[in-house]
């Protein structure tokens, strides 16, 4: 089995993980991006199954879950299963890259815990609370009930920033895009 290392980031929904992670896939080419599995619908028409994610039914998923297809798989949301495939990860580091993973923080727990010393874990978050429901509303993705619903999560999720390698506090994107590269960029030259 060929492997790599694995570059995990993870944040409260909303704290800008997904900008800083396609930023780095275009600045490293030697990154492969993991493409998680989930059960939730497609957001908006901009979302296409195999890019963004593996669109599964629910029924799908569970059978995944039984067959031991994931490295990790969560119920993020009533309903809503997310989960990484061990044959993504695998698609990667046979196409010689490393993996860079996109993923909420009980799944970057779990990947860090499956990788051990191979992986790098950083945690995103933003100075505020209040500036990640300004964030969640800027969006217009979110209904009243389900801003409500992530913005409990996250304080949640706040309080595991101390199981990750690396703390990025997104309040400045130019200069979080910086840390970011420096940090990556690091990690990789490691034996």
């Amino acid at each position: 089995m060929n492997s790599g290392k694995a570059i995990i980031f993870s944040a409260p929904s909303g704290a800008g993980k997904t900008t800083i992670v396609n930023h780095l896939i275009k600045k490293h080419p030697e990154l492969g991006f993991s493409i998680s599995a989930c059960t939730r619908d497609k957001r908006g028409r901009t979302e296409v199954d195999g890019v963004d994610y593996y669109f599964l039914s629910v029924d799908d998923f569970k059978k995944r879950i039984d067959s031991e297809d994931f490295v990790e798989w969560e119920e993020v949301y009533e309903g809503n299963f997310y989960g990484t495939l061990k044959s993504e990860i695998q698609r990667i580091w046979d196409s010689g890259r490393h993996v860079i993973f996109d993923v909420d923080v009980k799944g970057g727990i779990k990947l860090k815990q499956y990788f051990g010393d191979k992986a790098l874990a950083i945690f995103v978050k933003v100075p505020s609370i209040e500036i990640l429901e300004q964030r969640l509303k800027d969006r217009n993705s979110e209904s009243s009930s389900s801003l409500s619903q992530r913005l409990y999560k996250a304080k949640f999720e706040m309080t595991f920033e101390k199981e990750f390698d690396y703390t990025l506090v997104n309040e400045d994107l130019e200069h979080s895009l910086q840390q970011a590269e420096k940090v990556v960029a690091d990690f990789l030259k490691q034996g």
